[in-house]
């Protein structure tokens, strides 16, 4: 028996979700597993209603790793507890392979809702109870029989790699160990959608790696639909295949990771983005002049890379393209879902082309030019 099969036995008590109605529906919302159709959510607060979620149009498709990202109290948990029925819409609907969840009765919910694995940012765990345990206890509420929790725990602690520390409480773990915890506690149901809540932001940059990591073979190994929310755009740029940013409850930009990274189009994206991003130096920003001092002075440009093009960024065809003497000052090109992008400060000096014709140069090698100044 291969780990993917002992991770999929028959639930007894599961009550399999109503057939949905065959309704025409152009790809890629035929074949969505998630979607949200005018979705609103309104809370009443102390001062009256608060608009949490408006007008939310999103379709996730089967397999994929889909981000969520925003500023606090743009409405991403919101959204995603919309997904498991956490929280009732106040308008609008969401369906699962088409099924308007809303309509389900509650035998239907719970079955909808162990088809749906949620992990945590603080974990959650039992302290009082061993990694072992705190596993098993959703298989024990379900009514599993000894022998068959006893398989299905052993192979979810070998997936996440804690089969040595099955006797270990949460208080003689690590954050990432902790966190690997929730993760096989959360696969328990053998869920089709695997919601991830901040799951990496208490976590150190090397062990949100990890986490990620992790969280990508479950992915690729379990077929899994991963949905995940958080606030740092590193986490979309490393797993994500999709992604959509949220702000004031609403849409306002979603699309390919790499289009969005390459070319974000909403002042949100773009201070979400800020944090990845270099700024000059400032030595050179102080020696930055409008106009050039000197026959001698050095053109200073930046130069984005979208993606866009598919084109790979071959720096010697930059150089060809300016002529003259060019320098690296700062910068980089990554790579995000095949695509070449980034950005290049570049000072060029001694070319043969006047100024405009050298931009224009430059443009057949960027998607965006600026020019920075001069420096002597």
């Amino acid at each position: 028996m291969t780990a993917h099969s002992a991770l999929r036995p028959a639930q007894a008590t599961d009550h399999p979700l109503p057939a949905a109605e065959q309704t025409p529906l152009q790809a890629p919302l035929a074949n969505a597993h998630v979607r949200f159709v005018g979705l609103g959510k309104t809370y009443l607060g102390k001062q009256g209603p608060v608009e949490a979620l408006s007008g939310i149009d999103l379709d996730i498709q089967r397999g994929e790793i889909f981000g969520i990202i925003g500023r606090s109290g743009a409405g991403k948990s919101s959204l995603i507890r919309t997904i498991n029925r956490l929280e009732a819409p106040s308008e609008g609907s969401v369906l699962i392979d088409q099924v308007d969840i809303a309509q389900l009765d509650e035998n239907h919910l719970v079955a909808l809702r162990r088809r749906i694995g949620m992990i945590f940012q603080h974990f959650n765990l039992m302290s009082a109870k061993t990694v072992w345990q705190n596993v098993e206890l959703p298989l024990k509420v379900a009514g599993l029989a000894p022998a068959q929790r006893q398989r299905k725990v052993s192979e979810l602690l070998q997936l996440v790699g804690l089969s040595e520390r099955q006797h270990a409480y949460p208080a003689q773990l690590s954050g990432g160990q902790k966190q690997r915890v929730g993760i096989a506690r959360a696969l328990v149901h053998d869920p089709h959608i695997l919601l991830c809540d901040e799951a990496t932001s208490a976590l150190d940059p090397e062990t949100t790696q990890a986490i990620l990591a992790l969280l990508r073979d479950i992915n690729r190994q379990l077929g899994l639909t991963v949905i995940l929310i958080t606030h740092e755009m590193a986490v979309i740029r490393d797993i994500c295949d999709r992604v959509v940013v949220l702000e004031q409850g609403r849409v306002v930009e979603q699309g390919p990771v790499w289009q969005v990274f390459g070319e974000p189009r909403h002042a949100v994206s773009r201070t979400l983005l800020a944090p990845l991003q270099h700024d000059l130096p400032a030595d050179l920003s102080a020696r930055l002049q409008p106009s050039a001092p000197s026959a001698e002075a050095r053109l200073v440009l930046r130069l984005r890379v979208t993606g866009a093009t598919g084109h790979e960024a071959d720096l010697s065809s930059l150089f060809n393209l300016l002529g003259g003497r060019v320098e690296l000052l700062q910068g980089g090109i990554e790579r995000i879902q095949g695509h070449a992008l980034g950005q290049l400060v570049v000072a060029v000096r001694q070319s043969p082309h006047p100024r405009e014709v050298l931009l224009a140069r430059a443009a057949q090698w960027a998607q965006q030019v600026e020019v920075l100044g001069y420096v002597a």
